[in-house]
């Protein structure tokens, strides 16, 4: 049910600028055993230096999240949009037909940021990007929805996929449920703290690849903030 990923296992590679773990092949890190799980193809776990950044590349067809754990990141492409995300809110972009995009620490601060890369469900449509605050107060003791592409999630942030991004902040002693289901697969990352489920510990970056299971339950260990992407 649990396939625990420490995270002194997870490939990667410092550059300098960027220190850079990735929880599935990317880049020059190749595991055969962690290319993807379901639809979920990317998360990695970057930590970026005061006043650099990812200058502009391309993308398409990929829905990409930016979960920022730390300092904020400046997002800047070729459509228009502009913006800058802070610690513990959300951006998406759909790379859909193809979008060029550059992410920069514009802080005089690390800042750390958990991206996340799923397949979508629908292509051949235009691209697109949006971010909107999360405060911790609202999941606080429960998972609530950050991003998604399944039905009735108004109040998410809407990517083309048969997924959800989902988030909480447990305080010590406390436990949270999510629905998963049995056909589903979760992948969870603890950003802070530490977390126990089904008797195994999830410590702070650890991933836990989590499957045939209906409700998913997460005790925190200690003060925890958690990321988790329920895949098709």
């Amino acid at each position: 049910m649990i396939d625990l990923r420490p995270f002194n296992t997870l490939g990667g590679e410092n550059h300098g600028w960027l220190d850079a773990k990735h929880h599935f092949s990317f880049a020059n890190y190749y595991d055969p055993a962690r290319t993807s799980w379901g639809n979920l193809r990317v998360w990695n776990d970057d930590t970026i230096a005061p006043n650099t950044g990812f200058p502009p590349h391309p993308h398409r067809d990929m829905e990409i999240i930016t979960y920022v754990r730390e300092g904020a990141i400046t997002h800047q492409d070729n459509l228009g949009n502009k913006g800058r995300t802070e610690a513990g809110d959300v951006q998406v972009m759909s790379a859909g037909t193809g979008i060029a995009h550059s992410e920069y620490n514009r802080e005089d601060v690390t800042t750390q940021i958990f991206q996340i890369w799923i397949l979508p469900t629908r292509t051949g449509e235009k691209p697109s990007w949006g971010a909107r605050p999360f405060p911790k107060g609202e999941r606080s003791g429960q998972f609530v929805v950050l991003a998604s592409g399944l039905a009735n999630d108004n109040d998410a942030l809407p990517i083309r996929t048969d997924a959800r991004v989902v988030g909480a902040t447990l305080k010590a002693g406390e436990t949270a449920d999510y629905p998963l289901g049995k056909d589903r697969r979760g992948y969870l990352v603890p950003a802070t703290g530490a977390v126990e489920i089904d008797g195994t510990r999830v410590n702070a970056r650890d991933g836990a690849a989590i499957s045939d299971v209906e409700v998913l339950r997460v005790t925190a260990i200690e003060d925890s903030e958690i990321v988790l992407v329920d895949a098709a």
